[in-house]
């Protein structure tokens, strides 16, 4: 019976096609480990079922979040366990978000910071360029 389900299984293709991703998002993610490596058919082709559908998803929508490889290890290995409370989930999704408003800190002051460069260069034909001089600068 089981070999009846691995040659009803997708390949690589049709999983990459499915989830909206490519072949090489697919090989990486089974050689970094979050995507178990399928059974294979008769023929030697690997055969993915909808187990290995709903965790590319998984992944694929943790890394459009930002999730790290590692956090979505994490998450993962939360997810398999069941038995875990969703607080270590919790857990991991804030400091992540933590991380997350840091970034948007940082961006906010390179935009002002660029923001103020771009319009000491006017119409940029100063003789010297304020960027450049800023980038030549000490470190904000």
């Amino acid at each position: 019976m089981r070999d009846h389900a691995v040659v009803k299984g997708m390949q690589r293709a049709e999983l990459a096609r499915r989830t909206g991703s490519n072949l090489e998002t697919v090989r990486y993610y089974e050689k970094v480990g979050l995507l178990p490596e399928p059974p294979r058919t008769a023929a030697g082709y690997r055969a993915y079922d909808s187990t290995h559908e709903r965790r590319l998803r998984f992944v694929l929508r943790a890394r459009e979040l930002g999730f790290s490889l590692d956090e979505i290890r994490g998450l993962l290995r939360l997810a398999d366990e069941r038995d875990r409370p969703c607080a270590d989930a919790r857990d991991v999704a804030a400091v992540h978000l933590a991380d997350i408003r840091a970034k948007i800190t940082d961006l906010k002051r390179m935009e002002r910071v660029l923001k103020d460069v771009v319009a000491q260069c006017g119409d940029g034909t100063l003789p010297e360029c304020p960027l450049i001089e800023t980038l030549f600068g000490k470190a904000a």
